[in-house]
């Protein structure tokens, strides 16, 4: 069993759930050699929350399933500081310890354990001596997630752990009381509780060292620890509160970008029933390519709407079944094609053109598709001849005859468009002719 999984699943739900545990891998050896260290991860459980009894009896009888490492089949991917990741694709969280009420002997004795060389620890300046300067610690910022303000832990940064700058002799001359620092752990001394920092990127370990370390400002401090501020600030900030109000709580795609992340493949094994992990299952089964086939199915229903109320004149009401069709699936064609000619219908030719042409990229041999993008290709070029942009017309119908060259629309409209660009290559070629003429004219 992975126990560190097992660990993050205990300290979220609590006594009860390790209780359920030990009823339902009673007989699991797995379960019985890691059960001794899950003893310390148990934590009072957060109650009051509707459905996480059945919840946590589900976890306790599939244990065995969940935290098996035949899981993790896929590399995870490398981790980024959470900073540079635009637009927060997954909530980030403050530690659940804030939520607890946890003695401070006990969380500082978790930090002393487990903290490791190469994490990464922000701080604030509280001190500067010759041979260095002394941090308070507050929050950790790679690999382990704690904020650790009130617990006055400190650290040093010696001035051989500071590089020095061009613009500085003294290294130390660069920092002053109360920067907030970014470094990583150089040493640590359990026994003596003590902590050393550095500057120096070689210190970071292989996951971390594109973080950047140094002096930072307060907008670069850890987006958990920011949140656990404000939790701090205020009894109504309970978990859920915050976690519904991160914006990539609302990522409809989280699930699979966290299995990603992690390496937890959601296929292998593929089930939570024990009778179908013995079986080979193709992809086409999985409930990726089922739900895909479903989403298809429910949007094909939406366009058939939609063409209803097309044809009976409502066309405000077509375009939202046409809308809500594609938000089921991006990539339905038929979906696409009918939104296009309701858009054509409209007056709406350059947007009627992109949706004609995306429906053609999903599906190149779509026989309406190709009709109805040389159809409104031939109408945009005849509204560019009457702006006098002949050239961009002229390549309007060409694309029009490559997808259908024998359409008769497209085909006259390239022989005028052809006679009306020759004949003023004609007038322009004859002016310029008569130019000199006219020039020896008056000459003499």
């Amino acid at each position: 069993m992975d126990r560190d999984l097992l660990r993050q699943s205990l300290i979220f739900h609590g006594e009860s759930l390790f209780n359920k545990l030990k009823c339902e891998q009673t007989e699991n050896p797995d379960f019985q050699e890691v059960v001794s260290d899950l003893c310390k991860a148990t934590y009072e459980s957060r109650g009051g929350e509707q459905g996480s009894s059945l919840v946590e009896q589900f976890i306790a009888r599939k244990a065995d399933i969940l935290f098996c490492p035949s899981w993790k089949t896929a590399k995870p991917q490398e981790q980024e500081h959470e900073e540079e990741e635009a637009g927060e694709p997954y909530a980030i969280m403050p530690p659940l310890e804030v939520f607890m009420e946890l003695p401070d002997e006990e969380r500082r004795a978790m930090i002393y354990r487990d903290l490791e060389k190469g994490d990464i620890v922000v701080g604030r300046i509280n001190n500067i001596r010759e041979y260095g300067f002394f941090l308070t610690l507050l929050c950790m910022a790679g690999g382990l997630k704690r904020d650790i303000e009130d617990l006055e832990l400190s650290a040093l940064c010696h001035i051989r752990e500071i590089p020095s700058t061009s613009s500085h002799d003294d290294p130390l001359s660069y920092y002053q009381i109360g920067d907030f620092i970014r470094g990583g752990v150089k040493d640590i001394d359990r026994y003596q509780e003590k902590i050393t920092v550095s500057l120096h990127q070689a210190c970071l370990s292989p996951s971390l060292e594109h973080i950047k370390l140094g002096v930072i400002t307060r907008e670069e401090l850890p987006i958990h620890y920011s949140r656990s501020v404000s939790a701090a600030s205020d009894s109504n900030e309970t978990y859920g509160c915050i976690l519904r109000r991160c914006h990539g709580y609302q990522n409809p795609s989280v699930v699979e970008f966290l299995l990603d992340k992690v390496g937890i493949s959601d296929t292998h094994p593929p089930s939570m029933m024990r009778g179908l992990q013995s079986k080979h299952f193709q992809e086409e089964d999985f409930a990726s390519a089922i739900r895909k086939k479903q989403s298809a199915s429910w949007a094909l229903k939406c366009v058939r709407a939609g063409v209803d109320h097309f044809k009976h004149g409502r066309h405000v009401e077509a375009m939202n079944e046409y809308n809500k069709a594609l938000d089921i699936d991006t990539k339905n064609v038929e979906a696409l094609v009918a939104r296009g000619a309701l858009y054509a219908n409209k007056g709406s030719i350059m947007k009627a053109i992109t949706d004609f042409e995306l429906a053609l990229e999903n599906c190149p041999d779509h026989r309406n598709a190709k009709k109805y993008l040389c159809q409104t290709l031939v109408e945009r070029g005849k509204q560019l001849e009457d702006q006098e942009k002949l050239v961009t017309a002229e390549g309007l119908y060409r694309r029009a005859l490559a997808l259908d060259d024998s359409n008769p629309e497209a085909k006259e409209a390239m022989h005028n468009i052809t006679e009306t660009i020759q004949k003023l290559l004609l007038r322009s070629r004859s002016k310029i002719r008569a130019r000199p003429a006219l020039r020896n004219y008056v000459r003499s």
